[in-house]
C-alpha cells in the first residue's frame, strides 16, 4: 500500500486509476479493500490528512436553512456532538457532523450499530415513497461480511422484553482490532492492515467530476490540495463515498456537461434527505435506575473467541406500526451525568475555566474515588501495557460487568457521577423530497458553492416519538418496572414542543430507485444513465430505519464491491494502470 499527499506532486499531474475512490472514510475504504483483495488496483482519494485539522475541518462547513432552527436544539447538539467529534463547532456544521481525514465519521462515532428490519425495505402504504429496489434477505449475506470488517458478532442475546407494541432491540459496538480500549477508528484499521494495490492520496479535495464532452460516461476527477497544488485523476471506474451531504453536492456542482448536474436529469439528486430525528423522552431517578440499568444495559456475548458488547433497548413492532400509522422507532437508555461529577469539576480547574473555583474543589475532594479509578483505567490504556494483558482483562470484564466495561468505552476510561437514567428515542423519517441538499451562493476556498441544507422534520416523526414514549411507560410499568418521568411535552401530549436534533446520520440524498424518474442511482449503486459512476454510502438509501445505519451501510459497500469486481474481471477496465 502507498499512502501519498498531493501537495507532493508537480502541479497539474495526471495520475491514472483503474478504479477510484472518492472518500476515505468507512465506505471508500472498505470498498477498496474488498476490490484490493481480489487483485485490483485502487486509488482511494480523501480530502484530509491522517488525523482531522482545522483548516481541512473549514471544509465541512454547510449554510442551514431548515432544521434545526432554534436555542434549544442548538444547545443539544452541542452538548450531544461536542464530546465526540473534537472538530466540529455548530457554527460551521449546524446539520450533521463530518470529519474530513482519513477514517471519515469514525473519527467521531460511538462505534454502535445495527441491521436495518425487513419492515425497512418495504412498500408501506402509509409511509410515502417507502420502498426498496432489493428486500432484506438479498443483503443478509453481505450483512454478515460487513460484521466481519466492523468485528461484529452475528449473534445477539436473547430477546428479554415483549410488550404493548414494543419489543427488544439491540445495538452493537464495533471494538477497534488495533487498540483494544477503542471503538473501530478506521484509519487506524487501515494503516495497520495496509493491503496492497490500494494507493492513497490525501490532502486531494476534489472539485469537480468530469464527464465526457457528450456526457455519456464519467471520465476523470479533478482535485486541489490545500496548498494550491491541482492534478487531474483519469478512471475507468469511480465511486462516490464522500458523505450523504458531499455526495450530492459533488453531483450538484459537477455541471459544465449538464447544468442541473450529473445525474439530476429529473431533479432528484440532493432530496429526500433524511436523518434520526433524536429526543430526550423521560428519565428514570437515580433511586430507581438499578433494575432498568441492569434490564437495558449493557450485554456481553462471546464468539469465536472474543466478547462482543450489545446494548438492549426497545423498538416499535410492525404490528403496531401499520397499526397506528407510525414510523419504525426505537428508545435506549443513558446514563446522566451529576452537575457536581468530579472528572468535569478536574477539567474546568486544569484548563482554568472554572466559574467557581471552591465549589469545583469540592467536587474534585469528594469524588477522589472515582479519580484514582480513572488514573487505574489510564495505566491499562497506555501503550507500555502488553496487549495479551488488554485482551484478558478486557474480555474477562465484558462477560463478567458488561455495563461498567460500556461505560468505560463510552467516558474513554474517566468514571463519572451519575445522578439517574436518560430515556432517548431515534426514528426514522419519511423521505419528503422537500428535505433537501441544493447548493448556496457562498464558496468554500476552492470556490465550490457549499452545501446548503434544508432538513425538514415532519408531524408524523414528532408523533411516532410522542407514542413510543407512551408505549414506554405504559409496557415498564405493566412490566411491574419504575415508571420514567416523562417529559412535559410528552405528558401534555405535545408533540410540537419536542425538542429535535440530528444523530450525523445523514442519508438519503442521492436515493436508490429502480426508475430515473424517483431515484439518482440504481439497485447496483451506478448513477443512472452513466455506465461507469457509482454512489456509495447512506446517501443511497430509499428510507432511513432507525438504526444507526454503519452496519447496513457496509453491508451494500461490500455488495458494491463485488459488484465492481465483476465488472473489472469483464475486461472493462485496463490491468495495471495503477503506477506501482
Amino acid at each position: 500500500m502507498k499512502i501519498e499527499r498531493l501537495s507532493n506532486y508537480d502541479d497539474n499531474s495526471i495520475i491514472a486509476a483503474d478504479l477510484v475512490v472518492v472518500g476515505g472514510g468507512p465506505t471508500g475504504l472498505t470498498i477498496a479493500a474488498q476490490c484490493a483483495g481480489a487483485g485490483r488496483k485502487v486509488l482511494v482519494v480523501e480530502s484530509g490528512l491522517e488525523l482531522e485539522n482545522p483548516e481541512h475541518s473549514a471544509l465541512n462547513e454547510v449554510e442551514n436553512v431548515g432544521q434545526p432552527m432554534s436555542e434549544e436544539q442548538f444547545f443539544k447538539r452541542i452538548t450531544f456532538h461536542s464530546p465526540q467529534a473534537g472538530f466540529w463547532s455548530q457554527e460551521m456544521q449546524p446539520f450533521g457532523v463530518r470529519c474530513r481525514a482519513l477514517g471519515g465519521s469514525t473519527h467521531a462515532w460511538a462505534g454502535k450499530s445495527a441491521p436495518f428490519s425487513a419492515i425497512d425495505f418495504k412498500a408501506r402504504s402509509w409511509v410515502p415513497n417507502s420502498g426498496w429496489p432489493v428486500d432484506r434477505a438479498q443483503i443478509d449475506s453481505y450483512l454478515l461480511r460487513a460484521m466481519d470488517v466492523l468485528n461484529l458478532s452475528p449473534k445477539e442475546p436473547p430477546s428479554r422484553f415483549e410488550k404493548e407494541g414494543l419489543h427488544s432491540f439491540y445495538w452493537q459496538f464495533a471494538r477497534s482490532r488495533v487498540d483494544r480500549l477503542d471503538v473501530m477508528r478506521f484509519g487506524n484499521e487501515f494503516m495497520a492492515r495496509r493491503p496492497d494495490n490500494t494507493h492513497v492520496l490525501l490532502n486531494a479535495t476534489v472539485t469537480r467530476v468530469g464527464l465526457s464532452p457528450d456526457g455519456s460516461r464519467f471520465s476523470h476527477l479533478d482535485v486541489v490540495s490545500m496548498e494550491g497544488k491541482r492534478a487531474r485523476i483519469e478512471a475507468r471506474l469511480c465511486v462516490l463515498a464522500a458523505s450523504g451531504i458531499e455526495n450530492a453536492r459533488l453531483l450538484l456542482a459537477s455541471n459544465d456537461v449538464f447544468s442541473n448536474g450529473i445525474g439530476n436529469h429529473h431533479g432528484v439528486v440532493g432530496r429526500y434527505l433524511m436523518d434520526h430525528p433524536g429526543a430526550r423522552i423521560g428519565r428514570i431517578p437515580t433511586d430507581q435506575m438499578a433494575v432498568l440499568a441492569k434490564l437495558f444495559g449493557f450485554f456481553g456475548v462471546h464468539h469465536n473467541g472474543r466478547a462482543h458488547m450489545f446494548m438492549h433497548g426497545l423498538a416499535l413492532t410492525p404490528e403496531i406500526q401499520e397499526r397506528e400509522q407510525l414510523l419504525n422507532a426505537a428508545v435506549y437508555f443513558v446514563s446522566e451525568r451529576a452537575p457536581d461529577d468530579p472528572w468535569d469539576a478536574l477539567k474546568k480547574l486544569l484548563r482554568r475555566r472554572s466559574t467557581n473555583v471552591g465549589r469545583d474543589l469540592l467536587s474534585v475532594a469528594s469524588g477522589s474515588g472515582l479519580i484514582a479509578k480513572g488514573i487505574g483505567m489510564k495505566v491499562l490504556s497506555d501503550n507500555r501495557t502488553p496487549k495479551v494483558f488488554k485482551d484478558l482483562v478486557v474480555n474477562t470484564a465484558i462477560r463478567l460487568s458488561p455495563n461498567v466495561v460500556a461505560n468505560e468505552f463510552q467516558d474513554h476510561g474517566v468514571p463519572h457521577k451519575l445522578i439517574g437514567l436518560g430515556i432517548d428515542a431515534i426514528s426514522e423519517q419519511i423521505p419528503n423530497p422537500d428535505s433537501r441538499i441544493s447548493l448556496s451562493g457562498r464558496k468554500d476556498r476552492f470556490g465550490i458553492p457549499l452545501a446548503k441544507v434544508d432538513w425538514r422534520i415532519n408531524d408524523v416523526e414528532r408523533q411516532t416519538l410522542l407514542r413510543i414514549a407512551e408505549l414506554s411507560r405504559t409496557a415498564l410499568m405493566s412490566a411491574g418496572l419504575p415508571a420514567p418521568m416523562l417529559e412535559n411535552w410528552a405528558l401534555e401530549r405535545r408533540p410540537q414542543d419536542v425538542v429535535i436534533i440530528d444523530m450525523a446520520h445523514t442519508l438519503g440524498t442521492t436515493r436508490m430507485s429502480a426508475d430515473a424518474k424517483t431515484g439518482v442511482v440504481d439497485q447496483d449503486c451506478r448513477v443512472h444513465g452513466l455506465p461507469n459512476l457509482y454512489v456509495a454510502g447512506g446517501s443511497v438509501f430509499p428510507t432511513s430505519g432507525h438504526a444507526n445505519p454503519t452496519l447496513m451501510i457496509l453491508a451494500f459497500a461490500i455488495r458494491l464491491a463485488d459488484h465492481l469486481n465483476a465488472e473489472l474481471a469483464k475486461g472493462l477496465v485496463l490491468a495495471g494502470s495503477l503506477s506501482e
